[in-house]
């Protein structure tokens, strides 16, 4: 279960979960860069086997590159979240710059303060991009539905000049099921200028003519 305020994992089980997840995105993603990397620097005839032994040599390295990231980032967070009694974008931003510090401590001050301020920086801009993301994505939800009400005669279909408004609608009710099965009426009321025809029928019905010879 997540915390209230995100929907990451609480403290304790954020570790593991940003372990495994940074492992996972850096064992696929180096597999696939160090594949193409293979085989494009393998002879003819073996660059399928050169891209497969490069991923095998380079990929758990990567994956093992990313997962210790991830650790260090998420046990620091986590110090922020128990020191400050609170989960806001401040917390990863001083996670990330730790992070990159500690990790470039061996190469001296110099390099650890310098990949500090760069770890805060880039967690800053991706804290703001999702922040922007965030009001944006709010902001459509939450806009109203704005339905005008049409006014009279407004998205009824076009008639005839001198035709009124119940023929238009009764034409248009008739539209789809009148096309099958009223279409010779009204062809025959168009052709006898709208005139009503009334047939009689009879149920008698003539005689049937013989060819006998009397």
């Amino acid at each position: 279960m997540g915390t209230p305020e995100t929907s990451r994992e609480p403290c304790p089980d954020r570790i593991l979960d940003d372990i495994g997840g940074a492992f996972g995105m850096g064992a696929v993603g180096g597999s696939a860069f160090h594949f193409l990397k293979g085989v494009y620097n393998s002879p003819t005839g073996s660059r399928f086997l050169g891209g497969s032994q490069a991923v095998r040599m380079n990929a758990p390295r990567v994956g093992g590159s990313f997962a210790v990231w991830g650790g260090l980032f998420s046990a620091f967070d986590c110090t922020m979240v128990y020191a400050r009694q609170k989960e806001d974008p401040w917390n990863s931003i001083f996670a990330g710059a730790a992070t990159g510090g500690f990790l470039q401590m061996r190469q001296g001050l110099g390099a650890s303060a310098r990949s500090a301020l760069f770890g805060g920086v880039l967690l800053a801009l991706i804290e703001g991009a999702g922040i922007m993301l965030n009001k944006v994505l709010s902001a459509q939800e939450n806009m109203p539905v704005m339905i005008e009400d049409p006014g009279p005669g407004v998205g009824l279909p076009m008639g005839l000049p001198g035709q009124t408004g119940n023929e238009v609608g009764s034409s248009s009710d008739s539209g789809w099921f009148g096309g099958w099965f009223d279409g010779g009426k009204k062809k025959e009321e168009a052709r006898n200028g709208g005139s009503k025809t009334e047939i009689l029928e009879s149920f008698d019905a003539p005689p049937v003519p013989t060819f006998e010879l009397k």
